[in-house]
């Protein structure tokens, strides 16, 4: 997270709503190998904790039953030019949204990880509407079933969730206006939508 207390972000249920929306995490987990991060699609429960799955020969596998990692999700980020601020001696940045999720994993049950993957695929076919969504139903019988063992799902159980969203706060209304204008221009439109209202 940001020191500058202007730019936290607490209201956890925009943060996991964040977490579903972008829905992909890079995890990270200590070990005796040293650090290691994985990357993988998440989905968050109705109790507000995260799910997914990686591969069972990823060295991230073996350390995550029992331990406590963390979860990093970022979104739009941009880099802003001083010159867009209108104001005399200004120093580039960087403006960014991310969320950490940081909790206890444990491994899931076969039940549960095929459960998981419904849920994936389900949410991320909803999202290409009106084509027909894509169901396991459309594999050959046993395929399903025998790719599973190639792949351990997890859950983890969110004890906390730190959000950064620094969105040119810390500066005058004007410059921040007219950073987010130069962003447009330069065709970050999401960007400059975000720091117009930077508390949506």
């Amino acid at each position: 997270m940001h020191p500058n207390r202007n730019f936290h972000w607490t209201d956890r249920e925009a943060m996991l709503a964040f977490v579903a929306e972008t829905a992909f995490a890079h995890l990270f987990v200590p070990s005796p190998e040293g650090p290691l991060v994985a990357h993988a699609p998440v989905i968050v429960t109705s109790d507000g904790d995260l799910r997914f799955h990686l591969s069972s020969a990823n060295p991230l596998s073996r350390y995550l039953d029992g331990s406590v990692a963390l979860a990093s999700l970022a979104g739009p980020d941009a880099y802003v030019s001083p010159d867009w601020y209108g104001s005399a001696d200004q120093v580039p940045t960087w403006n960014y949204i991310t969320v950490e999720a940081r909790g206890l994993v444990r491994t899931l049950p076969a039940s549960d990880l095929v459960a998981l993957l419904d849920d994936l695929s389900a949410m991320h076919e909803a999202r290409l509407a009106p084509k027909p969504p894509w169901t396991r139903a459309k594999m050959q019988p046993g395929l399903f079933e025998g790719m599973l063992k190639a792949i351990t799902g997890f859950e983890m159980k969110v004890e906390s969730l730190r959000g950064t969203r620094k969105l040119g706060q810390n500066k005058k209304q004007q410059e921040t206006a007219s950073a987010a204008a130069g962003l447009e221009a330069a065709g970050r439109a999401d960007m400059a939508r975000l720091m117009r209202s930077p508390g949506d």
